[in-house]
């Protein structure tokens, strides 16, 4: 360990555990106001009628369109390694998602 501090401009981050564990989401809903983005992460799981948001997360819109292209970004170089991702219109999933319908 160092102590000399910080540089100027660097930012300290810290995660809990819980955190940084994530969330899975399959659905994304993102709704705005003149003064706000909003996105809801759902979990939506097949055979159910109902699902619950699982995380939101409310940002400005400079903030979104900041994260826009860093998503972008991401999507590029990640594609640049791992090839094109194929958009959920191009892949053919079966309507059980592959497994036995659940029944309680």
């Amino acid at each position: 360990m160092s102590d000399q501090p910080n540089p100027p401009n660097q930012l300290n981050i810290e995660i809990s555990e819980e955190v940084a564990e994530g969330t899975y989401a399959n659905l994304a809903i993102i709704t705005h106001s003149h003064a706000e983005f909003v996105i809801d992460f759902v979990n939506v799981m097949p055979g159910t009628p109902k699902s619950k948001v699982k995380s939101r997360i409310i940002l400005t819109p400079q903030h979104a369109k900041r994260f826009m292209k860093a998503i972008t970004e991401n999507i590029q170089k990640y594609e640049a390694i791992n090839g094109a991702i194929k958009d959920l219109e191009e892949i053919q999933l079966p309507l059980n998602f592959g497994g036995p319908t659940a029944q309680a």
